[in-house]
């Protein structure tokens, strides 16, 4: 191993190197990054969230959150370059350096932490959602998972506490459930724990991990991207093969039935927060931008781009949700694909969970690499003499190509990728979490942060007609957030007990 030139080390941990960083990025590439962060574990969630509403709620909820995180997007767009949205001349790299650079450092604290927080959080989701869909999939191919599977149970066995372990049902058995339910029939007991898929999609994330920065992984968010659409168009299929099969559409205007008042409006309170997780991409909106050349202008192509993305997974969204509900009724399972609602044809809904799978591994990355950029920023500042800090090293291994390593990097996201795998494991609820996570960031950080930016960018003058409609805007969504994030911490608190 040989130490590499200071002048190499990460984009990073180096500030000066940001202003002459080559951006490549075009309004198709920002559709990709767009759709790998959006349509992620969020579309899975939408038929049983549609389920709790109604066919005419809904609907209605979907279009409005699509409304929402467009117009939040519109306001986003604008921070980019300060102090002049289209010629700069300083750029805000990141969201919480927008927020600084607009409103002061004490916003920026308070911003931080609802960012970092989201994006933690979304590690999480998807490592959770990850390990459902890889559990369906490694008994497709029967000769890998013969040897795959015992040393998945030797590592969980290994590594964590029994107290721990026995939470998790038949978590050692490697059985595919939806080659269970084709084997031995749709009403075979057929539950098995995800501890070991968690780890397998850990064991993933710490190589992926070490990718340098958000610019060099559009090629995996591409590959994510049509991934993404793969299972979104088997859902479609599936569902509607279904409607047909069935010959006429279930569900109801007022939603599923529940035995008590209260328990419909915390579930009511859940599907909200799954759709207030499914939309919005602020966390990295800015990142993204960021990879964006120009001319024309960072702000229009990313405005295009975010026209074209909501457009399409809100179609897919509305397709999606709309005809799982259909389909299933009151039985609509909390995910899609994983919940069996869809037995067969076995191999296709094995081939959705791979695409699941495939897409999930390049949208951690897409949230991770902020949160990686921002804490690593952050230490170089405290410690800018530290060569161990700021210093990449060679590393060369017989038959592959010498690539870098930092050991900064190396150790914090090694940290990383293995707490949100410990806590996926201590708390595997899809649906509670992801209505957790939407209850969190979606008002400050898709409305509340960037109608401020806006105020303070645009010089927008207190009780004008502008200022009166986009703080009403505001205010009205923050006690739908509360609502949602009260009934999914209810729910994971419900669920956890059990």
């Amino acid at each position: 191993m040989e130490e590499a030139h200071s002048s190499n080390r990460t984009p990073l941990l180096n500030n000066k190197h940001h202003n002459h960083l080559r951006r490549t990025g075009n309004v198709w590439t920002a559709v990709a990054h767009i759709i790998t962060g959006v349509i992620g574990a969020g579309v899975l969630s939408l038929a049983w969230s549609m389920a709790q509403l109604g066919w005419i709620a809904g609907p209605l909820a979907m279009v409005l959150f699509a409304s929402v995180t467009l117009i939040s997007t519109y306001l986003l767009c604008n921070c980019y370059k300060t102090p002049d949205p289209e010629v700069g001349p300083v750029r805000n790299r990141s969201y919480i350096d927008a927020v600084n650079m607009n409103l002061g450092k004490t916003n920026a604290r308070v911003c931080g932490l609802f960012v970092q927080v989201g994006l933690y959080g979304m590690g999480i989701a998807y490592t959770i959602t990850s390990a459902i869909s890889l559990r369906c999939v490694v008994k497709m191919l029967p000769a890998v998972a013969a040897y795959v599977t015992p040393t998945l149970h030797f590592l969980e066995v290994s590594m964590f506490d029994p107290h721990i372990r026995c939470m998790y049902r038949h978590e050692y058995e490697a059985i595919q459930k939806s080659n269970c339910y084709h084997n031995e029939g749709h009403n075979a007991e057929c539950y098995f724990g995800d501890a070991q898929y968690m780890l397998a999609f850990g064991v993933v994330q710490l190589i992926l991990s070490q990718i340098n920065n958000f610019h060099n992984i559009q090629w995996l968010s591409v590959v994510a991207a049509f991934m993404s659409f793969a299972y979104s168009i088997v859902g479609l299929g599936l569902g509607i093969a279904k409607v047909v099969g069935n010959g006429y559409i279930k569900g109801s205007i007022r939603g599923i039935s529940t035995s008590t008042t209260g328990e419909k409006v915390w579930l009511v309170s859940q599907a909200l927060g799954d759709i207030a997780f499914a939309y919005p991409y602020s966390l990295i909106l800015i990142e993204i931008q960021d990879t964006l050349k120009s001319p024309p202008s960072e702000k229009d192509t990313m405005k295009t781009a975010s026209i074209i993305s909501i457009s399409a997974t809100t179609f897919f969204y509305l397709c999606c949700g709309a005809l799982g509900y259909a389909a299933f009724g009151d039985k609509t399972p909390g995910n899609l694909l994983t919940g069996f609602g869809f037995y067969e044809p076995y191999w296709l809904i094995d081939f959705a969970n791979m695409c699941i799978v495939l897409h999930l591994v390049g949208g951690y990355q897409v949230y991770s690499q902020p949160l990686f950029a921002n804490v690593e920023k952050w230490v170089s500042v405290k410690f800018p003499d530290s060569g161990i800090i700021h210093k990449d090293f060679k590393l060369k291994l017989p038959l592959l190509p010498a690539f870098k390593l930092n050991v900064l990097r190396l150790c914090f996201r090694t940290i990383f990728v293995a707490s949100t795998t410990i806590i996926a494991m201590l708390f595997p609820y899809f649906n509670q979490v992801l209505g957790v996570l939407g209850g969190i960031y979606f008002w400050p950080l898709s409305i509340y942060f960037p109608v401020q930016m806006y105020f303070k960018q645009r010089n927008v003058e207190a009780w004008s007609l502008k200022w009166v409609m986009l703080q009403s805007f505001s205010l009205v969504c923050l006690p739908l957030t509360l609502f949602a994030l009260v009934g999914s911490i209810e729910g994971l608190i419900t669920a956890r007990l059990k």
